[in-house]
């Protein structure tokens, strides 16, 4: 997967979750960042791969965020190891 097809999966990811009542606040409160911030720390390397490693951290979310994108669940792990600071770990596997 190239890179810009990687980054559009992760900012799709990003307003997945900052559409979410529940998501919002576990995904600030994990990333230590606040709502103000989001736009100023996408720009950071590595910021868009830990939106998609905190997608697929729970198979609920990832399924979800799947389903509403319509993506298969291997392209968000196939997104987050193409971009900077993705990690080999998130291949899904039902």
């Amino acid at each position: 997967m190239d890179r810009e097809q990687a980054e559009n999966i992760a900012i799709s990811a990003l307003a997945y979750i900052a559409g979410s009542e529940e998501l919002l606040p576990r995904f600030l409160g994990i990333s230590g960042i606040s709502a103000s911030e989001i736009r100023q720390a996408a720009q950071s390397p590595g910021f868009l791969a830990g939106v998609l490693q905190f997608i697929l951290a729970h198979e609920p979310t990832l399924l979800d965020f799947c389903s509403a994108a319509d993506l298969r669940p291997n392209m968000v792990s196939a997104a987050a190891r193409s971009l900077p600071f993705g990690d080999e770990q998130w291949d899904y596997q039902p």
